[in-house]
């Protein structure tokens, strides 16, 4: 049988349940992002970053909502570029899924580079460029394995991370109880301080915020490797965002309420640089303050495994939106389609991966990836947010009030909140974003011999 035949027949298998798919979307995410932006999500905000965080969430759960919603109609993998391509048009799905393509790649890029640079920290004696070589081995491995293999490590690593993040929310708590008494554990100054609150302080720390959700949508791809994948992939994204939104609001207002002169005390700072490091470490100097030397390190610790955790499931996501692309002969089948004989992986998709993430890690810096994510991710979800309206609301055959507020209103405001926030990214990232797209545009043109051939989009649900 030769390998063309036996890729014909190779599938996906549905072996992951809703609680797998929850474990996958918050490890993606990580329990801890909000703690990275703690710093300058309140600089922005002005000491508002826990409604910041609860804004986003309402624009990252009704967008959640659309995924879900499209995954039942189009339970397959391929994310965003599934169901652009199928709901809109075949040129937009690509367009989207290439755009998110951008989105999945730098998650394990961002992950290794901040990987690399806090395990140096940890370790000099051992070179940066040797941690950047050993987390992207490591995460190759895992993901070559088989999903099952990289779920049961999603779970472990989870355990790992909550254990230390409610170890870091207690330390908060006892140090608040002891100094403020339950005045202090109960106050309304994180979320509304009258001196400094308006609407334009709110939007524009929302712009930062939103990160702490960015990657929810990574567990749609897996939607071809779901039980019952019509209920528990809509049930999957709503929770992810719901838990990281509570759970992450909860992080960021013990730690503003344990420290709530800590800005006053950054923003006295004249120099720049001195300031934004002040403000890149926050979280720790608040962990200083609250448990000393041992919370600092440990929790430093935790937001590097939080880090590897990211990285494996990037890696997977990215390598199952190729899948998709190749399998319907968008991107050459014969590499992009192709899957592992033994354990059903993309598996030429997860090693050319691991290999642009290494030559990126080389070339990129933690700051310029960081910008760049936002760009592919919010067009994409503003191009499900517009699918959901078409597919649901103006394709129906009866038009209700009920389903006006459900197909047409929810989606048309997520569509506009994530406009609003993609169009705050800076003007570098549009250029280095629109080139992305030129290219992927490009390529499509020449595939398509001018667009003058279609996209054919394989209706594959394996149900």
């Amino acid at each position: 049988m030769n390998g063309n035949s036996y890729n014909s027949e190779v599938k996906l298998q549905r072996v992951l349940k809703l609680r797998d798919l929850v474990i996958y979307g918050i490890i993606l995410i990580q329990p801890g992002a909000s703690l990275a932006l703690f710093g300058h999500a309140n600089n922005l905000s002005k000491g508002h970053a826990v409604t910041t965080i609860l804004v986003a969430m309402v624009a990252m759960i009704l967008t959640a909502i659309s995924y879900g919603r499209m995954a039942n109609r189009y339970p397959s993998a391929g994310s965003a570029y599934t169901y652009v391509g199928r709901g809109l048009n075949p040129v937009l799905g690509f367009i989207a899924g290439w755009c998110m393509f951008l989105d999945y790649l730098i998650v394990p890029i961002i992950c290794i580079i901040y990987s690399s640079i806090t395990a140096n920290h940890l370790l000099p004696i051992i070179p940066y460029e040797v941690w950047i070589f050993f987390f992207m081995i490591i995460g190759t491995f895992i993901n070559l394995r088989g999903i099952k293999f990289t779920s049961l490590t999603n779970k472990i690593l989870l355990v790992i991370m909550s254990m230390v993040i409610f170890y870091f929310m207690a330390a908060m708590i006892r140090y608040i109880f002891v100094k403020d008494g339950l005045d202090g554990l109960f106050t309304i100054q994180p979320f509304y301080n009258k001196d400094n609150f308006s609407w334009n302080v709110i939007w524009t720390g929302t712009s930062l915020a939103a990160l702490t959700y960015i990657g929810f949508d990574g567990l749609t791809t897996l939607s071809e490797e779901v039980e019952n994948p019509r209920r528990n992939v809509l049930l999957a994204t709503v929770l992810t965002c719901l838990i990281t939104g509570v759970w992450s609001g909860s992080q960021v207002y013990l730690a503003q309420a344990s420290y709530p002169g800590l800005f006053s005390t950054i923003n006295a700072i004249t120099d720049e640089t001195v300031k934004n490091h002040a403000l890149d470490t926050a979280i720790m100097t608040v962990a200083n303050k609250a448990g000393g030397i041992w919370l600092d390190s440990i929790l430093s610790l935790i937001i590097l495994i939080a880090h590897i955790g990211s990285n494996i499931t990037g890696q997977a996501g990215a390598s199952r939106l190729l899948y998709g692309m190749g399998r319907d002969s968008v991107l050459p089948k014969k590499f992009f389609g192709h899957l592992d004989r033994k354990f059903a992986e993309p598996s030429y998709n997860i090693i050319l991966i691991a290999i642009i993430s290494l030559i990126s890690a080389f070339v990129l810096n933690y700051e310029e990836c960081a910008r760049l994510i936002n760009f592919g991710a919010f067009l994409a979800f503003i191009g499900v947010n517009l699918t959901v309206i078409r597919e649901y609301y103006f394709r129906a055959k009866e038009k209700t009030i009920k389903s006006f507020f459900i197909n047409f209103f929810a989606p048309a405001v997520g569509s506009v909140i994530c406009f609003y926030i993609w169009r705050g990214l800076p003007f570098k990232t549009f250029v280095v974003g629109g080139v992305w797209m030129i290219v992927g545009i490009g390529y499509l043109a020449i595939r398509t011999k001018g667009f003058s051939e279609k996209i054919k989009m394989i209706d594959y649900f394996g149900i």
